[in-house]
């Protein structure tokens, strides 16, 4: 079987944006992928059900930065519309099928972007939400939104880096926004993405500079509250890290996160419902800032890009142990920060 990649990127140092791969199951190999779309700054990816790509981009001058949506549909990507505005672009996006809309993160302005997705897939700005707040650490100057994706009760779940919060809000079906809950983590920790267990009970908080993962409740109210905290890196390490993505088998049984400095894979066997870790495994990225990584579609793979070295990883994973063995390195994806599997 063969399953199509795409990877999203910078373009800053000769990347092009958007690369497409193929992960051939039979041989376990991925072929040298290749430029699909060229998009600057295409950092973060997102794909509907209807086969739209929402992307993260900017202008050609640099000076906007945006949102925009390439219909996959046809022989070839076709562009259909771009949501710019002055300064950086955002940082995540995600899609919310079921009110067709389009959620973005936006990291340097501390804004939640929500998108109005219309008939024919191209989007127009519905609203936005300014965070304002700081932290302790240097990257904590101001509201740093990275995150911003739905809740099992399809509510909306913003993690802020700047302002060591988890923010919940309601979504009408408009694309307005109404805050119900607020979290706030310890101070420095830095929250940067956040997966749910498949109970729907259970959350797992990527902490980018505390370089921990915390476990929390998540109630029917929208609030959520700490169980407790594990850190993604040894005891021992002392040198720069920050975390990155985090990935949870569906089956629940296994939690998966990246380390940036590190320069490696933490894996986790999940118990007690979902309320306890226990590590099992850490293993080299074999490159240099793992910011992203993703589960193929059968969960038998996992493939991790690096972006500093321009490198990307290909991993067997077993599904019953959640243990990764390496079993391709060095495949070229230039400032591959993306990493989605589009059949998933």
């Amino acid at each position: 079987m063969k399953e199509e990649i795409l990877f999203g990127g910078y373009t800053r140092n000769g990347g092009k944006g958007i690369y497409r791969g193929e992960l051939d199951t039979e041989t376990e190999s991925i072929a040298q992928p290749e430029v699909y779309i060229e998009v600057p700054q295409a950092t973060y990816l997102a794909l509907s059900k209807q086969h739209i790509l929402y992307t993260v981009c900017k202008n050609e001058s640099g000076e906007e930065g945006g949102v925009a949506a390439y219909d996959l549909n046809g022989s070839a990507p076709k562009l259909l519309n771009a949501v710019m505005a002055v300064g950086a672009p955002p940082a995540y996006v995600a899609v919310d099928e079921k009110r067709q809309l389009v959620y973005g993160a936006n990291y340097h302005k501390g804004e939640v972007l929500v998108y109005r997705i219309a008939a024919d897939g191209s989007l127009s700005l519905a609203s936005t939400e300014t965070h304002v707040g700081s932290g302790p650490r240097p990257e904590q100057d101001s509201a740093h939104v990275h995150f911003t994706d739905l809740t099992p009760d399809k509510r909306l779940v913003v993690c802020d880096l700047g302002t060591d919060e988890v923010v919940t809000y309601d979504v009408s079906d408009e694309g307005n926004l109404t805050k119900v809950a607020t979290y706030r983590t310890e101070p420095g920790y830095g929250p940067r993405h956040l997966v749910f267990n498949p109970n729907g009970k259970i959350a797992y908080l990527l902490g980018e500079l505390s370089s921990n993962v915390q476990i929390l409740n998540y109630q029917q109210d929208g609030s959520f509250s700490l169980i407790t905290t594990y850190s993604l890196i040894p005891e021992n390490y002392t040198e720069h890290n920050g975390s990155a993505a985090i990935r949870m088998s569906s089956d629940g049984q296994f939690l998966y996160a990246s380390n940036r400095g590190h320069n490696s894979i933490v894996v986790f066997a999940v118990t007690a419902n979902g309320r306890d870790l226990q590590l099992i495994q850490r293993i080299s990225t074999e490159g240099d800032f793992p910011r992203d990584f993703n589960l193929d579609p059968t969960e038998k793979y996992v493939v991790c890009s690096n972006q500093n070295t321009g490198n990307t990883t290909l991993y067997r994973r077993n599904s019953e142990r959640g243990t990764l063995t390496k079993i391709q390195q060095d495949i070229v994806t230039p400032e591959s920060v993306c990493v989605i599997f589009p059949q998933a």
